[in-house]
């Protein structure tokens, strides 16, 4: 499945396989939305100007983010909001050591 691009297809009738390409306006959706986190990375990078501050920041985010990230539509408002609160007095714990 390929976009509507004329260069794909003069490729593919180099190489024979024209009328293997799928064209349409949503047959591409499901290739282009896999980049997604891939571009979202891509775009926080381009804050920094060194890739060493790039590694520190990510190593000490990742870390956050998975301490806070509590996937908010699995659990009911009464049992993310308790496990929110134990997250957060985890965190308070660790930054005043």
């Amino acid at each position: 499945m390929t976009d509507k691009l004329r260069s794909y297809g003069a490729a593919l009738k180099n190489i024979g396989a024209a009328d293997r390409q799928e064209t349409g306006r949503w047959l591409n959706n499901r290739a282009e939305n896999s980049h997604l986190p891939f571009r979202r990375r891509e775009r926080a990078m381009l804050r920094f100007r060194r890739m060493r501050t790039l590694q520190k920041f990510a190593a000490v985010h990742a870390s956050v983010l998975n301490h806070f990230n509590l996937e908010r539509h699995l659990y009911s408002r009464q049992k993310f909001k308790l496990n929110r609160a134990a997250a957060l007095a985890e965190w308070r714990l660790l930054c005043s050591a």
